[in-house]
Parts: structure tokens; sequence; C-alpha cells
């Protein structure tokens, strides 16, 4: 499990489980070139196979305060009932994870979902209950509002749960979460989709949700993603946030890749840093 202390602010990566996309990577990404494929392979080897599929990991991140307060961002692939299990490497690992840090459900006040796909909703209901059953969850409330286009499974099996329990809070633009924690719209993936923006001390942690997907995004940013709803969108929202990231010499905490935390470096879309040893 890798960590990283930002400010008197502890995150940690949980990683819920990996495995192999329904798509090629050059599929899921039509416009990425030889040379554009070869240069993600250096920053994330592991997420191209021999035979071309992606493997990917799928992350929830616990933000831990000195003042004791728990708070994820997102909740991952979930058990082997949930709405993910078509296709993602279920049942995840979130709970164990949890449990090795010393956090039981109970203990979590915030459940931020950048957005409402399968892959990032698992954990929020198990068995038609909320799983963190004093948390408030909060869910861009654009993406709830057309979750009928997106997936009827969550509507029924997430979002009702959370709704009848007074557990559902949805939100548009900038909220604050709490200290240091802020939500940053990043529609395009999903017409809600929202990022967050962590400040602790004189440092910086954004979560990108799936702005940023794959190592492609980093080193070729305007690479268009075959299941964003808005292309178009999606490129500007990452865009924005990766100049965020590097004028701030911010950590990026991504969903997907192999290594959950990485460092942009300062050539627009050139190079990323791995999270350095004794960060892990």
């Amino acid at each position: 499990m890798k960590s990283l202390l930002v400010g008197e602010t502890s995150v940690h990566a949980l990683c819920d489980g990996a495995g192999t996309f329904f798509e090629p990577l050059s599929s899921a990404f039509p416009e990425a070139g030889v040379a554009d494929l070869a240069a993600a392979t250096v920053l994330d080897p592991e997420a191209l196979l021999p035979d071309g599929r992606w493997r990917l990991h799928f992350h929830a991140f616990l933000i831990r305060t000195a003042e004791g307060g728990a708070m994820l961002i997102d909740a991952g692939i979930g058990d082997a009932d949930a709405p993910a299990s078509g296709w993602a490497p279920t049942p995840g690992r979130l709970p164990e994870n949890l449990a090795t840090l010393g956090v039981t459900p109970e203990d979590v006040d915030v459940v931020l979902l950048t957005h409402l796909h399968t892959d990032h909703v698992g954990w929020s209901v198990v068995g038609g209950r909320p799983y963190f059953p004093n948390a408030r969850y909060v869910a861009p409330k654009v993406d709830h509002d057309i979750i009928e286009e997106l997936n009827p499974r969550i509507r029924d099996e997430i979002l009702a749960p959370l709704a009848s329990m007074g557990q559902l809070d949805l939100v548009d633009g900038r909220v604050r979460l709490g200290p240091g924690v802020t939500t940053v719209p990043t529609p395009g993936h999903t017409p809600g989709h929202t990022s967050v923006v962590l400040e602790s001390g004189d440092d910086t942690v954004v979560f990108s949700g799936d702005a940023v997907l794959n190592a492609l995004q980093l080193v070729a940013p305007r690479l268009a993603y075959l299941f964003d709803e808005d292309a178009e969108a999606a490129r500007s929202a990452r865009l924005a946030l990766l100049d965020q990231v590097r004028s701030r010499d911010a950590w990026l905490a991504t969903s997907h890749m192999t290594d959950p935390f990485v460092r942009p470096g300062g050539v627009p879309g050139v190079s990323a840093q791995p999270v350095p040893q004794g960060r892990s």
C-alpha cells in the first residue's frame, strides 16, 4: 500500500484490484501513435501487456487528517455482486486495505464519488445498506440527474439506498469537503465528473478521478479516451487540471495507473516522476 504525507495529512492509496480492460490500450486511446505508446510505457511499463491489452489498477484513496477525520475519494469496484462485476476484477480488497490501516467503515466521515461509473462506487452500498454508515456520500449532481443514461443499476443499488438513509449529498461546482479539501469540476469523462484538491502545509495532491486514466494522457494529454462522454470537454478539463498540478508542483493521484502517485514534470506532457523510495 502506497502512502504520502501531505503536510500533517496522510493519503493512502487503496488498490481494490487489478485486471485487464475489455479494450486493447490502442483501441481505448485510438489517437495514440507508436511514439506515444512507447513514452507511456516508460512511465507505466505494467499497463501495456505484450499482447496489447491494458492492465489497469482500481484505486480509491483514504485521507486522514491530524484531527482524526477519515475521507474516501471513490469507493472502488466493490464485492462480487457489485455493479462492476460484469467487467472489473471483483471482489475488491478495499475493506481489507482499510483494516490494515486500522480504519473501520464506521470511522469514515465522507465518501466523495468523483463520478458515477461502476468501478468508482462499488463499496458505497453492500447488501442494500450504506457500507460506511456514518459517512456523508458526496456525488456530482449532474451525473445523478442523468443516471438513467449512465447506469440504472447505480441508481437502484447505490443512489436509492443512500438517499433513503439521508446520506446522499449532491454537489455542483467547487465545494469544500473538509480542511484543505476542495472539489474541482472536470466534466467530460462524465458530464459531472469531479476531481479533488488537497492542500496541507506546503504540499498539494490532486486526485484526478478519470480525468487522467493512463500514462498516455501525461505524455500526450490531448489524447481522447474512447469512453469519454464528451471528448473535447474531457480534453479541456484534463489540460487545465494538469496545468494546475504543474503550477503547484503537486502530486497527482490517479485511479488507474499502476503507481497511484506521480509528479508530472515541468515540461507539459513529457515526464512524470514515480514516488520516491521511503514513501510507499
